[in-house]
């Protein structure tokens, strides 16, 4: 899942949003966003389907299927 974790801190970031406060906006600790960004760690398929609906992306750009 390598593509996953850049492709959620790119759009983390690029949201200007920390690490902390993805975790608050996912009800998650910052240390597992961390764990995910790091690929150390997978999330759940509801997660990321929570993800992708509070970072306003597409599983397939998460997964890298698609450019956005």
């Amino acid at each position: 899942m390598k593509i996953f974790g850049e492709r959620l801190k790119y759009t983390r970031l690029d949201k200007n949003l920390t690490q902390k406060e993805l975790a608050q906006m996912l009800n998650v600790t910052g240390n597992t966003v961390h764990s995910w960004e790091t690929d150390k760690q997978e999330p759940s398929m509801a997660m990321i389907l929570k993800i992708c609906k509070v970072l306003d992306v597409s599983i397939e750009y998460l997964f890298g299927e698609t450019e956005y």
